[in-house]
């Protein structure tokens, strides 16, 4: 069993990504083939929110807890299929959802409490094989913010001696936009490069290049292969402005369980 952290800052989309882990339970790419099956009841039980929420046109709202005992923890079998009689594959990994505001409290120095210290402890505990990072947006001082983080995050994983052994893949979420989409096969130069210049260049610099890999994801996907316009929506929501599905029935993720088997299998 693999324990992977899925961490990255508010509004990155976290709970959603596992929403829709939990309830897409087949995900066809262009040589794999994946069935995914929730193994616990809090993984079921998103399952079924993904289905009552997302699939009604709402949306998820934001992560909140208020001690380490109230956050659930996720667990899936992803079984892969590579090519027609090549037997199976399978490995079970193990998630666990943290509010963005605990990730972002990383460059903090005095802003320690009992949950930002368990997921410190948590993300660099020697069972867990890496962590996903996901990041969203990049207007101006986002670089610089998330390169504080990224710098301070790093700096942990050496005093945790995980420096040389844990596998980190950072993927731009919502890449469904726009702006994004095409510069999705390419994530490392087209979006990372271009839009994270700051943090990029810590991540290459101070992270063993076999750790690191770089993504872009979509929870929500585009329309159609000659349609790609994001299918999602942005309306107010409770908490401000929350993303949704715009066609229901088109809901096809994308890349999502790739950065998932990179840090399970390497």
């Amino acid at each position: 069993m693999g324990n992977i952290c899925v961490i990255g800052p508010r509004a990155s989309g976290k709970t959603t990504y596992l929403a829709a882990l939990a309830y897409k339970r087949m995900t066809i790419g262009k040589s794999k083939q994946f069935n995914i099956i929730p193994l616990n009841d809090d993984s079921r039980e998103i399952a079924e929110k993904a289905e009552n929420i997302i699939c009604q046109g709402e949306s998820f709202e934001p992560t909140r807890v208020e001690s380490v005992d109230t956050l659930p923890d996720y667990s899936f079998k992803i079984a892969v299929k590579k090519f027609p009689r090549i037997k199976e594959e399978s490995f079970q990994l193990v998630f666990k959802d943290y509010p963005g505001e605990v990730f972002e409290k990383i460059a903090e120095s005095d802003a320690g409490d009992a949950i930002q210290e368990e997921f410190i402890e948590e993300c660099f505990r020697k069972d867990v094989e890496g962590c996903l990072i996901l990041f969203s947006d990049w207007i101006k001082g986002t670089d610089n913010h998330y390169n504080r983080i990224i710098n301070r995050f790093l700096e942990l994983m050496d005093s945790h001696d995980r420096a040389k052994d844990l596998r980190l893949a950072v993927a731009m979420s919502k890449c469904e936009r726009g702006e994004l989409w095409s510069g999705r096969l390419d994530p490392e130069t087209d979006l990372f490069n271009r839009h994270l210049p700051m943090t990029t260049a810590t991540l290459r610099e101070k992270v063993t290049p076999k750790n690191i890999r770089f993504y872009a994801i979509s929870t929500f996907g585009v329309l159609r292969r000659n349609d790609p316009r994001p299918n999602r929506i942005d309306e107010q929501g409770k908490s401000g402005q929350a993303s949704v599905l715009r066609e229901i029935p088109r809901w096809q993720p994308y890349n999502i369980i790739a950065p998932l088997y990179w840090l399970n299998k390497g």
